[in-house]
């Protein structure tokens, strides 16, 4: 009977810690749900952008936005474009490398098309798919042509035919350098930090056109709309809001002096959080030299900056080099074939830029009579 009587009662000491670990695991539960569901699904995902490292370019995702290894989501290569020359080269080049990438393993792009926001068709229309739209009234962009971008993709979107559930949209200043997958995860777009996008300290002027009950400055991410990738139909409630946001802004003189030429980028950036929507952010997504020394495991070069070195190697930014490769320099018409190679000590990103550029150019049919 003692025996019986001691296993069916439990000792003072064994029962205090009994109850202490449950109310450890039932507070620990609790607080990982209330922090769920506070926070901002798309704050999950972003990047520190003062902290985290480049080989770290993402932060692990949750298993409900994962999927399986072979599934693949083709997405659409989008580019806005111009008739002028400086656009047409460009375009031709990408669309090289487009075509060059998209069927190698790891890639997921889909079809492509060419956004000419001229109004009229050209003389690119059988070598690059392409979809005519008009140009903003006279007048509107103010010389800004950039502003043509958000209303060719309201356009587009609405009178094209577009199978993929995904879009990318990209600019003819890229150039595929490995093979892209689709960076997005369901309903969370991809995009690329920009260095120089800097919602927080110019908070003053994000407000106006993101109010506060919009939530935090936080909420506008650090972005273009280019490189984006994102869904369709995401896409389709952003971009009226897109063009709308661009046209106020470029109308207030003070946002207008402030932002410049990355006005539009901005315009992009506060659309999407008005919409509640945020961008996992993709430090591999891009390389920009000649910042960006190396290519590495990155997908896109964006040439953009012009590249100028003495003949040993040192960068001379913001003065002509004895050695330079710089887009504006093609303004009336594409480069020569055969552009010579950077010197010795140049880093790796620039020499393959420019060996990218003479592969298209000497591969592309009629090059010279462009």
């Amino acid at each position: 009977m003692i025996g019986k009587k001691n296993m069916g009662r439990a000792s003072p000491v064994f029962l205090i810690l009994l109850a202490l670990g449950f109310f450890i695991a039932t507070y620990n539960l609790v607080t990982v749900i209330i922090h769920n569901k506070t926070a901002s699904p798309g704050k999950w995902f972003r990047d520190d952008l003062e902290s985290q490292s480049l080989s770290d370019p993402i932060t692990e995702m949750p298993d409900d936005v994962k999927r399986p290894k072979n599934a693949k989501l083709p997405f659409h290569v989008a580019l806005t474009a111009t008739d002028a020359p400086y656009s047409k080269w460009q375009c031709r080049i990408m669309y090289y490398w487009y075509k060059k990438k998209k069927e190698l393993p790891g890639s997921e792009m889909g079809g492509f098309t060419r956004i000419l926001h001229s109004g009229n068709p050209d003389n690119l229309m059988d070598e690059i798919p392409t979809f005519v739209v008009d140009p903003l009234p006279a007048g509107l962009d103010r010389g800004y042509i950039v502003l043509n971008r958000p209303w060719a993709f309201v356009q587009w979107l609405e009178k094209a035919t577009i199978e993929e559930e995904y879009i990318l949209m990209a600019e003819p200043d890229h150039i595929f350098v490995n093979p892209l997958p689709n960076l997005a995860h369901g309903g969370l777009p991809a995009g690329f930090p920009f260095f120089y996008i800097k919602p927080t300290d110019n908070e003053k002027i994000i407000r106006k056109f993101f109010p506060e009950e919009n939530g935090p400055v936080t909420n506008v991410d650090p972005i273009g709309n280019s490189p984006v990738i994102i869904k369709k139909d995401t896409l389709e409630k952003i971009a009226p809001t897109w063009m709308n946001v661009s046209l106020r802004m470029k109308d207030d003189p003070e946002t207008d002096k402030a932002f410049g030429w990355v006005l539009e980028m901005y315009a992009y950036a506060v659309a999407s959080a008005l919409h509640g929507v945020q961008h996992i952010l993709r430090k591999d997504f891009m390389l920009q030299p000649p910042w960006d020394l190396e290519t590495g495991k990155k997908f896109i070069i964006h040439y953009t900056y012009g590249c100028d070195y003495n003949m040993k190697g040192e960068l001379t930014y913001g003065k002509i080099g004895e050695w330079r490769f710089d887009k504006r320099s093609h303004l009336r018409g594409p480069p020569p074939r055969n552009l010579p190679l950077p010197p010795p000590g140049v880093p790796e990103s620039v020499v393959t830029l420019v060996k990218m550029v003479n592969e298209a150019t000497a591969n592309i049919p009629g090059w010279d009579t462009e």
